[in-house]
């Protein structure tokens, strides 16, 4: 379905939960968040009538994000259900990898094809300091998992913060070159003030290129992530709510004071 500046949106990403394992500095505040009501959240069923309805627009793609989408229980059920859905052409997931090394092979049987890990450093205590709480021999194990299950390209996420080591940047891309991932770097962003770019080695944050829509876990339709338009999925129906989203996708980002990261799904 083309919107009104003639953009194809054939791209869905969905949030299935705000939790997540690691605090990371540019993502959560130090004391946690908030969290949804468990009650609040979509269920499985609601999610895919969302995707069955999406896909007959004109969705082929769909990425799981959060939060950390693997923290969400049934995770690989709900990957196997998307996945079977008629006319969806790709899955992928984004993840900070701590618990790939346990769902990599299953995830991969389920229909998943593809997984970014996000990694913004290669030393162990840097990597403690950004997250606050999470071990880097844990995303290594994962890696090497996804690897072995078939989830490829494997793609990083790097955020380029503004004190970033360039030393350590090259290091991680080092490291990525010798071990056949895809990296890319995503300059630190601001939803309350509009701080957006386009990603390196990627295409996100283009506004000209956007082919994209979100769902969050509680059911909220969004046409871009630095913009306030939502529409709500329970009150709406999917259906409804995916063609209000899509007549409203701005012709580029501006602000966002409404929302956050860890519920939208960066």
């Amino acid at each position: 379905m083309l919107d009104k500046y003639k953009r194809n949106i054939s791209y869905l990403r969905i949030s299935v939960t705000d939790r997540c394992n690691l605090r990371c500095t540019y993502c959560m505040p130090e004391e946690g968040i908030d969290l949804m009501a468990h009650e609040d959240m979509l269920s499985f069923e609601q999610i895919i009538n969302f995707v069955e309805e999406a896909v007959k627009t004109g969705i082929t793609k769909v990425r799981l994000t959060g939060g950390e989408p693997l923290v969400r229980k049934g995770i690989i059920e709900l990957v196997e259900r998307i996945a079977n859905i008629k006319g969806l052409e790709d899955l992928a997931l984004t993840t900070n990898g701590i618990l790939l090394e346990k769902y990599a092979a299953d995830l991969a049987k389920a229909g998943l094809k593809r997984v970014n890990i996000s990694l913004d450093t290669l030393n162990p205590e840097k990597y403690r300091e950004i997250t606050r709480i999470g071990d880097i021999d844990d995303v290594f194990k994962g890696i090497e998992a996804s690897k072995k299950a078939g989830l490829t390209p494997i793609k990083i996420n790097c955020v380029r913060m503004p004190d970033s080591n360039e030393a350590e940047l090259l290091a991680l891309k080092t490291y990525c070159k010798s071990n056949d991932l895809d990296l890319r770097f995503i300059r630190q962003m601001d939803l309350e003030t509009g701080d957006f770019s386009i990603v390196e080695g990627g295409e996100g944050g283009n506004c000209k290129k956007c082919n994209r829509i979100r769902l969050t876990a509680n059911g909220k339709v969004k046409p871009c992530l630095f913009n306030q338009n939502e529409f709500d999925v329970k009150e709406l129906g999917a259906k409804d709510a995916i063609k209000r989203t899509i007549e409203s996708k701005p012709e580029e980002g501006s602000k966002n004071k409404i929302g956050k990261f860890y519920n939208i799904g960066g």
